[in-house]
Parts: C-alpha cells; structure tokens; sequence
C-alpha cells in the first residue's frame, strides 16, 4: 500500500474512534514516506485523544520539522503543554497557530483562541496560587518574629525585675497581641482584594476571551470587541460566529455602556495590565 492508503485508512479508523489502530495505520504512512507533516499531526491527534501529552509533541515536532508553517502542529503543542502546566510554551505555540490561521484563512471555529485564552487563565491562576503561598509563609514567618520577640522581652524583664508581677507580663502579651492583630488584619484586607481578582466573563470578548478593548454590539444582541469581530468577517465569513446569523460590517454598533463598565473595571483594578 503506498503511504496516502495508509493516510485514509487511520482517517478512517480515527472516525470511528479506534485511536490505537488509526496511530498504527499513520505509522505505516510515514514509515512510507517520512516527510509529509499531516502524517505525524494526524498521529498526533491521535495520541491527544489518548492523552499522551508527550508523544503529541514529539510527533508535532517531527510535523514542524517538515513544515514549520503547520498550524495543527503548533495548536497540537499548545494544548499538550496546557496539559502539562507549560503555560509559557503552551502560549508560544497557540500565539503561533492563531497567527498561521489567519494567515492561510483556516478556520478553526475559534478553537485555537478559546485554548489560548485557557493558557493565559491557567497561567494566572498558577501565579496567583504561588503568590498566596508566598503570602501564607510570609505572614507565619512574621508571626513568628512576634512571638518571639514577646518571649525575649519576657525574659529581660524578668532578669531586670526579679519579682517581676504577672501585671507585668499581662502588659508585654497585651502589647504584642495587638501587634499580631495589627498584622493579621492587614494581611486579611489583603486576602479579601485577592478574592476579587478576576475578570468577569462578560467584560472579555467572545473570539479572543481578552478583555475588550473597542465593545460593539450586533444586531442579535451580542457583544464583541471590534478588532476581533471584523477580523472574522473578512477571514471567516459574514455571519455571527454565536447565532450564525448573517453579519455585515455596517451593523456592528459601539456598546458604550459595556465601554464604560470595562473603563471603571480597569480603573479600580490596575493588576489587569498583568492579566
């Protein structure tokens, strides 16, 4: 069989969702003829059905190798390193298969922005995770300090006095209770802004999932931000990629109370510029 038959029998299988016999089939393809790059995207496709994070990017590599414009190469690394919390690379790869989309006009149904926009996410959430238990160590550390600053004075009273009364003592706890409230309290109003970081879904844009920057309302009711809905219509096509509904670029209007909204958002919450 000449490896294009291999091809379409692992097509063929994969449509059936025998994943196993369909990679066998795409390794004979390209044990046929080791250069053509849909043979390691569609094995790797595979494997991403499977869930081997890693053979998808071996196999993508391999496709990248034969041809560096592959987008499902790219898009296939990118959703293998979200899996492996590779953030940072997951959002090399998916920047670089959004932008050949739209260079060679494929359409992925979005695909690849909504993936990336759960990269970036992840990414932040990973971050924020991290800050929170640095926060945590920080403020047990401190509260540490505390108490033993408490015991030290305690014991250079009672040195100095050595009938030092329990008045005395009373007065030194007093004094470094407060200050352990005076910290926690401030660490407290720290946790309480942390439970507000995030940006609401309805602020970020229905393509991209970024917070929108030029809101425009279509005529079905739908909110998009300008860049990225006129981009589909010249790309894609005229239609509302969510009602499918068909869209021309003279219907778009600015939705300047969702504007004004995203303007106090941004305002009161200036960690969006890290986002």
């Amino acid at each position: 069989m000449a490896a294009m038959q291999y091809k379409l029998e692992g097509n063929r299988l994969f449509s059936q969702k025998k994943y196993e016999e369909a990679i066998k089939q795409y390794s004979k393809a390209i044990n046929k003829n080791g250069s053509t790059a849909v043979f390691y995207t569609n094995r790797a496709l595979c494997n991403l059905k499977l869930q081997r994070w890693k053979e998808v990017i071996s196999d993508c590599k391999l496709a990248l190798d034969h041809d560096a414009q592959s987008v499902k190469g790219h898009f296939f690394i990118g959703q293998s390193d979200v899996e492996l919390d590779r953030f940072d690379d997951a959002i090399v790869h998916l920047t670089k298969a959004h932008e050949l989309a739209k260079q060679q006009k494929l359409n992925f149904g979005d695909d690849i922005a909504a993936t990336l926009r759960s990269a970036r996410k992840k990414k932040w959430e990973k971050a924020e995770r991290e800050r929170i238990r640095e926060e945590i160590e920080l403020q047990t550390y401190l509260n540490d300090l505390i108490n033993k600053d408490k015991k030290r004075e305690l014991e250079e009273r009672r040195k100095l006095e050595e009938d030092a009364s329990k008045d005395d003592e009373d007065e030194v706890g007093k004094k470094f209770e407060k200050r352990k409230e005076e910290l926690n309290s401030l660490f407290a109003q720290i946790d309480e802004r942390r439970k507000k970081r995030d940006v609401p879904d309805y602020l970020c844009g229905k393509i991209s999932f970024e917070i929108m920057k030029d809101p425009v309302i279509t005529p079905s009711g739908i909110t998009y931000d300008r860049k990225d809905i006129e981009e589909h219509l010249q790309r894609v096509g005229h239609f509302d990629p969510v009602t499918r509904h068909e869209l021309k670029l003279t219907q778009l209007i600015p939705n300047l109370a969702m504007k004004e909204a995203i303007s106090h958002f941004v305002e009161d919450n200036g960690w969006v510029e890290d986002y």
